[in-house]
């Protein structure tokens, strides 16, 4: 019981993004041919959101539910792994029409099709974790 709130959280982000389409696989083709908006305006917000949220947490102006600093690593950079990573996550995407989050809302809302795509998607969290001590700093 004490991870309900997790799942009534989980359905909340899930009826959020049904709502505002972008779970929507003709959402996503249109953005990918650049003929709507719609998509780049959420992700624009979500990033938007993102920026002021990190901001407020290196002036230790949020806490966590202690009162303590909310403390975020920082990332491992590097033009080629992040341009690779972003070229098969958005080929991934593109090809299966969803991102991670909303496969898990489709699933729910009874989108059977996407077990193809869940089924990839944990592959490769799969292989790249027995490959990632392989791969390049």
């Amino acid at each position: 019981m004490k991870y309900i709130k997790y799942l009534l959280v989980g359905i909340l982000f899930g009826i959020t993004l049904s709502k505002a389409e972008v779970i929507s696989w003709f959402r996503i083709y249109e953005m990918f041919k650049l003929q709507s908006f719609h998509m780049y305006g959420v992700i624009g917000s979500a990033v938007a959101i993102g920026v002021v949220l990190m901001y407020l947490f290196k002036n230790e102006t949020i806490k966590n539910l202690w009162g303590q600093p909310i403390v975020v690593e920082p990332k491992k950079k590097g033009i080629p792994r992040n341009l690779i990573g972003g070229i098969i996550f958005g080929l991934g995407w593109a090809l299966g029409g969803s991102c991670p989050g909303p496969m898990y809302i489709l699933l729910g809302k009874g989108v059977v099709s996407i077990l193809v795509v869940l089924f990839g998607a944990h592959l490769g969290a799969f292989l790249y974790h027995a490959v990632k001590h392989k791969l390049p700093h």
